[in-house]
């Protein structure tokens, strides 16, 4: 069977020199994607990639952090361009490699933000896009992006969500800045989780029924938590006198808690085999797909990526089950042709 990545990460070269042009030197985030040798240089990608044999391939999708945090909107949009190009470059290129790209769109560009997305999509053959948990710290569920969600229903095409949150987002009101990398390590699983419940609160599988979210790194902290999301939110209301929360809870078609199932996870989980048991148990075993998020590793690559084969390899589930997570389920949602 074919192991399908079905989330990691890379910068084509034009799309680095482009990024560089624009921004200059790195710093931060960008620094710590920029230095990994395997996010831009395409030997040392394939030498990892052949550790893992010939049935090992990636669906490519840009690293963090997102367009929108380092340029304007229409540089935004022109990145989003180069990068959905160089990757379908690759893709024609190397298939038995690169089976598929995931496109980015400018999320703060009004025109380009469905443009682009459909250009990637019906011009280059993207197999979904890629958006982050936040539009320089605006939720998602805010009108303006509506119509980005509601051209990905239409068309039926997975949206990657990737946790988007910095060191400027302190970890207490009376400081600055997050302190010992806790914005990264906590905050994300928080960023994604906090973006989950902003979309089922704001009925975006009511409104958009044909709408298919992957989540980043196992759904984030939603598995670990059912009991508060489920019964524990069946609480909503009674804590908030300023609005009346339990209609906004009872205004959803079905129980809050079924919406939150209807998301699809990864197992890019750092090592952590009970985050992907807990992904299977709660999205079920057709909504969790195989990704490693190389190349962000202490080793630039095939760490995340040995971690998580030797995982599911020796984790406790039916043959079928494991072709599932390493195959099918991406075949059968992205509509890859092996």
């Amino acid at each position: 069977m074919k192991k399908i990545d079905a989330f990691n990460h890379i910068w084509p070269e034009k799309f680095f020199d482009a990024l560089i042009g624009h921004i200059g030197t790195m710093s931060d985030i960008t620094k710590r994607s920029g230095d990994v040798p395997m996010m831009t240089n395409l030997d040392r990608r394939f030498e990892v990639m052949d550790e893992f044999g010939p049935d090992y391939c990636q669906v490519l999708s840009l690293a963090s952090p997102p367009l929108e945090k380092l340029v304007d909107s229409d540089k935004a949009l022109e990145l989003s361009q180069i990068g959905s190009d160089s990757m379908a470059e690759l893709c024609q290129k190397y298939p038995d490699r690169f089976p598929a790209f995931i496109g980015t769109t400018p999320m703060t560009h009004p025109e380009g933000l469905v443009a682009e997305s459909r250009r990637a999509i019906e011009d280059l053959g993207a197999v979904g896009m890629q958006i982050f948990t936040n539009v320089n710290g605006k939720p998602l569920d805010l009108p303006e992006f509506a119509p980005f969600f509601e051209y990905m229903d239409s068309v039926g095409k997975p949206v990657w969500l990737h946790p988007a949150r910095g060191a400027n987002f302190s970890d207490y009101l009376t400081e600055d800045q997050s302190e010992y990398e806790i914005w990264w390590t906590l905050g994300w699983p928080y960023e994604t989780s906090a973006a989950m419940a902003r979309m089922v609160f704001s009925q975006f599988f009511d409104r958009w029924p044909n709408l298919k979210i992957i989540t980043h790194h196992a759904g984030g902290m939603i598995p670990f938590f059912e009991g508060r999301v489920g019964p524990g939110w069946d609480q909503m209301g009674a804590r908030t006198t300023d609005r009346d929360l339990a209609a906004v809870r009872k205004a959803l078609k079905r129980p809050h808690l079924d919406y939150f199932k209807e998301f699809y996870a990864d197992t890019a989980s750092f090592g952590s085999q009970k985050a992907i048991e807990h992904a299977m148990e709660f999205f079920g075993e057709d909504r969790v797909l195989f990704a490693s998020d190389a190349p962000f590793d202490p080793e630039g690559g095939p760490k995340y990526i040995r971690d998580t084969i030797e995982i599911i390899d020796r984790m406790e589930i039916t043959d079928a089950q494991r072709q599932k997570l390493y195959q099918d389920n991406a075949v059968n949602l992205l509509g890859l042709k092996l």
